[in-house]
């Protein structure tokens, strides 16, 4: 389950891709259309604008946008960048591998399920990109 900074990330990242043609939206139009808290907001897209996705303008005109490159970013990307692991179980993560306690992996079932799990919801995420969250692409 995404949590809720992930998940106004996300929320953010649409709002912004929607309005994309407008230019650098401020932060207080998104947490106001969105309903996320300001003080939050600014965390989290200061963490996307660290982490290579968005990028800001000052002054008049100003607020954040989304790097051109960035579009093509997979979503597994981001949720990996706000929130860690996305397997449920630490010892099926690719990128946040931990061992059981008390768990022989070679002959656990629910390891190997939620190795399933986690490969299938991959396969998603890591095709589908910032650049799809935009509802004006489905009005298409």
């Amino acid at each position: 389950m995404l949590n809720k900074k992930t998940q106004y990330a996300f929320q953010a990242l649409m709002y912004l891709s929607e309005h994309r043609a407008e230019g650098p939206v401020l932060i207080a139009e998104i947490a106001q259309r969105k309903k996320i808290p300001l003080k939050f907001l600014e965390n989290i897209l200061l963490e996307l604008k660290k982490a290579g996705v968005l990028e800001s303008k000052k002054g008049k005109g100003g607020g954040y946008y989304i790097k051109e490159e960035a579009y093509g970013t997979p979503l597994a990307a981001i949720i990996r960048k706000i929130e860690g692991p996305i397997a449920m179980l630490p010892c099926a993560s690719l990128y946040f591998y931990e061992r059981c306690k008390n768990c022989d992996e070679k002959h656990c079932g629910l390891h190997d399920t939620m190795v399933l799990v986690r490969d299938a919801t991959l396969k998603i995420l890591e095709n589908k990109t910032i650049n799809d969250l935009s509802s004006k692409k489905k009005s298409k």
